[in-house]
């Protein structure tokens, strides 16, 4: 296979050398680099290269150059290349029409020149850059692959675990590729033993699940030691910043997470408001991005399900469901919420089979000029409704209350609004779903009555709740589920019975000594990635208090 292709762009002669040098003498051993001085060559560059079908990973093209501006250049070759990462280097009197087209250009980052020394002002960016582009190109395919049912909830819970922790795979509809019936006619099996893997060695797992496969991918199913510092349970933004601060500052950390990396949060399909990321950021590169982090600190993943939690002394000890059991003097409780289900006639038969909770990011491909269904009002639902109308016919937003502007930000209701394919139906309720093999029909309540429409997608987000049944009676929670810690142990006055310390709970330590929460799991939270990030990261710090006490 082609090395992937950084092309740099620039009338200069002398600062397009300087780029060229730059950029071999740290990508060269990975990447190609090629140059081209105007926009137009640069243009018919990546024309011959897109007609021999070789990947572009970056372009970095200066603003000033005749005939054609640096980013009317990055504008257009967004259409050759859209994938590609799109860098401007600017001069200072420019930085102001570099911060248009972040939004016009729609480039990654803009850089000032000069840019010396590279390793502090040039490289750091752009190998950040590189490292998403590679999280998302999908090379010629040799590994991995799986066949089955687009209407299964087995094919979908798979495929949503693979891509989730950013296994590279190729899907095959057993219903409509030529392909997989041949691969399954070879391999002498069956539509009832679907979903199938199929491993580059020749091996096949038959009727795979999540829980099967993930010691065959190369995910830790096991912890490598009996006993950490500390156990955090559960790898969403607020578990993920405390495996970051508590591996770097010492600790040895392990992370239960039985799904993947970015916890719900990591299937929103773009969060645009978390600070410093301008051009936004799906969930999953966030996950991605913080699990990478976590682990070069030295913080241990284990792909398991928590199942129970008991004290004994100055030990706490977590179940797993395979029934073994590690153990740490402390637990952070960071297990997020869980998507609200859709209470319904028809909705539990159909969950998986065209009801999907969250934005199901592997289903988009799929929902390509279909119409798409999106039910609430917040911003993971307008965030999804966007998404999906990149390669929907037509997106209908269902909303039960008169409009957004009480339950979504403005930037997403702006772009909701300059959306020409999604359509927003208020006061309006999902009240039944229709289908036999998949969903076909939704039962809708608007405003004058009831009425059907045929549908193939819904999508989901009326809420969360948490799914912490398994959690010991001493940990204490409110009337919806959600963890008490800190000053919300205080009734009438008083700490709450059970309470048997000398001193006050600290901030987010729960009524168990030792035991943190954090995220939005913890009663009062505010339901956002950032604050999830900041109580992560604060929960540490309690348990270097709490360490300090032995």
């Amino acid at each position: 296979m082609a090395r992937p292709i950084l092309l740099a762009v620039d009338d200069d002669v002398s600062v397009l050398e300087a780029v060229v040098q730059d950029l071999r003498r740290q990508y060269g051993n990975e990447y190609r680099v090629m140059r081209a001085a105007s926009g137009q060559a640069a243009l018919d560059t990546l024309a011959q290269v897109k007609d021999r079908k070789e990947p572009v990973a970056l372009i970095v093209s200066d603003q000033r150059m005749p005939g054609m501006t640096g980013v009317e250049f990055l504008e257009r070759a967004r259409d050759i290349y859209p994938d590609a990462r799109r860098v401007l280097l600017t001069a200072y009197a420019d930085t102001e029409a570099a911060i248009r087209a972040i939004n016009t250009a729609r480039i990654h980052y803009y850089l000032n020149k000069p840019w010396d020394p590279p390793e502090e002002k040039l490289y750091p960016v752009l190998s950040d850059l590189l490292d998403d582009w590679k999280a998302g190109y999908r090379a010629p395919f040799e590994g991995l692959q799986v066949i089955g049912n687009r209407w299964a909830l087995k094919d979908h819970t798979l495929r949503n675990f693979l891509s989730r922790n950013h296994v590279s795979y190729r899907w095959l509809d057993a219903a409509g590729s030529d392909d997989a019936r041949k691969l399954l006619e070879e391999r002498q099996l069956s539509p009832e033993q679907l979903p199938v893997v199929l491993f580059a060695d020749g091996s096949a797992l038959i009727d795979a699940n999540p829980d099967t496969l993930a010691a065959r991918v190369g995910l830790s199913t096991q912890a490598a030691q009996e006993f950490y510092d500390m156990v955090v349970i559960g790898g969403g933004p607020a578990g993920l910043a405390a495996a970051v601060y508590g591996a770097s500052e010492g600790l040895k950390t392990l992370v239960i997470e039985p799904e993947a990396p970015g916890g719900q949060a990591g299937s929103t399909s773009r969060i645009e408001n978390y600070l410093g990321f301008p051009t936004g950021i799906t969930g999953m590169d966030l996950g991605r991005r913080a699990h990478m982090q976590a682990t070069r600190f030295g913080a241990e993943f284990l792909t398991q399900r928590a199942s129970g939690l008991r004290i004994d002394g100055q030990y706490r000890f977590v179940q797993l469901a395979d029934g073994s059991e590690v153990s740490s003097h402390v637990v952070l409780l960071a297990l997020g919420v869980q998507y609200r289900k859709l209470e319904v006639p028809g909705a539990d038969l159909l969950t998986g089979r065209g009801i999907y909770y969250g934005a199901a990011l592997v289903e988009a491909a799929a929902c390509r000029d279909e119409e798409v269904f999106v039910v609430g009002g917040a911003n993971s639902a307008g965030q999804a409704a966007l998404h999906f109308a990149k390669v929907a016919r037509k997106v209908t937003m269902l909303v039960r209350g008169p409009g957004l502007s009480s339950t979504m930000s403005k930037y997403l209701i702006d772009e909701i609004e300059r959306t020409s394919n999604i359509v927003l139906e208020t006061q309006t309720q999902v009240v039944g779903a229709l289908g036999e093999e998949r969903l076909e029909t939704l039962c809708l309540r608007g405003p004058k009555g009831e009425s059907r429409v045929q549908a193939t997608s819904l999508f989901v987000f009326i809420g969360a709740e948490p799914g912490i049944e398994w959690l010991p009676p001493s940990v204490l929670r409110d009337e919806k589920g959600f963890v008490l810690a800190g000053p919300d142990l205080r009734q009438d006055g008083k700490l709450v019975e059970g309470w048997h310390e000398t001193r006050e709970p600290f901030l987010l330590e729960t009524s168990v000594p030792g035991v943190f929460v954090a995220g939005d799991v913890r009663h009062g939270s505010v339901k956002r990635v950032a604050s999830a990030v900041g109580e992560g990261s604060i929960a540490v710090q309690f348990a270097h208090q709490y360490l300090a006490g032995f």
